[in-house]
């Protein structure tokens, strides 16, 4: 499918949906850093730029719009048109976008609290909003430690099919879980995924195999826990701003934080996928990210629809 991606990032959810054989024809992202890592990795099809000055007459015609908008913003007092918030600006900038191009089927991606947002009216109005453009809307809260990421996340993944593509998109099926039950491997752990990655001390040419210096204090504060090595690590944050304080994973060691290629790896990104900008930008995009083979998982699904046969 050809596939235009917004609010892209660095590239985790295009990655995915790459690797499941789809087209990304065109991308948008106002953090430079963050499209430049994209340029790098993925294409030059990404636009930099404020997605409130890209006329739709500038984006290409696609199968599927895809995205995860940012939801601090919404809150009760902004139930009427979510005014207030420059970030639910963006939620209405995709709105735009999917009105004007009428895409075949959408995919968002929001954190699972999005849920639950003023006693869930928030969430409510979301869905009517996206119903009302003509599309049959469902949503799912997906792990991706059940896809391979050695990572506790989850996420909801809203899916739109207009409404007259006569076929229903079905989330996809579990390939780990926690326990190794139902015949599956295990949920990957964090030894595992950093399993091959030398230590950052030690001479060695991977990219992005720097780390943060401050001093870790194991306190039980988010970014000061403990991992357990043996099973998935928690939630990959991006708290903080681009000037500094990201919240960091430790690493397992309890000695050091990650580096930036041992927390790309946690969200499950390869070891040749190479980031620009600074340590502390480069965090923030990999805590931002949609994890690839979370991505992968979803998009391959989009496989299974024709053209010539809508069942």
């Amino acid at each position: 499918m050809k596939v235009v991606s917004l609010f892209s990032g660095a590239g985790g959810l295009d990655l995915g949906f790459s690797m499941a054989g789809h087209d990304i024809i065109w991308a948008n992202d106002s953090y430079e850093d963050a499209v430049r890592t994209y340029q790098k990795n993925i294409g030059d099809h990404i636009i930099l730029g404020d997605i409130h000055d890209i006329s739709v007459s500038d984006i290409p015609d696609c199968d599927i719009v895809i995205g995860g908008f940012p939801c601090q913003g919404f809150s009760v007092a902004n139930m009427k048109r979510h005014v207030g918030d420059e970030r639910n600006e963006l939620y209405k900038q995709l709105i735009r976008i999917i009105q004007a191009k009428r895409p075949k089927f959408f995919l968002a991606e929001n954190v699972k609290g999005i849920i639950n947002l003023g006693k869930g009216e928030v969430f409510k109005m979301i869905l009517s909003d996206f119903n009302a453009m003509g599309y049959h809307v469902q949503y799912k809260v997906l792990n991706a430690a059940d896809y391979g990421v050695p990572q506790i996340r989850q996420r909801v993944i809203i899916v739109g099919v207009r409404d007259d593509i006569k076929w229903e998109y079905r989330y996809p099926l579990s390939t780990h879980s926690k326990d190794g039950t139902d015949h599956l491997p295990q949920w990957v752990s964090v030894s595992e995924a950093l399993s091959d990655i030398p230590d950052p001390d030690e001479d060695n040419d991977i990219p992005n195999h720097t780390y943060s210096k401050y001093k870790l204090n194991i306190n039980g504060y988010i970014g000061h826990r403990l991992l357990d090595p043996d099973k998935p690590a928690p939630t990959v944050t991006a708290r903080g701003d681009n000037r500094g304080g990201v919240v960091i994973l430790p690493h397992p060691n309890g000695k050091r934080r990650m580096s930036c290629r041992e927390l790309a790896s946690v969200q499950s990104f390869p070891v040749n996928y190479k980031f620009e900008g600074n340590n502390s930008s480069v965090y923030r995009q990999i805590g931002n990210a949609v994890p690839p083979l979370l991505a992968y998982a979803v998009a391959k699904e989009f496989n299974k629809y024709t053209e010539n046969k809508e069942v």
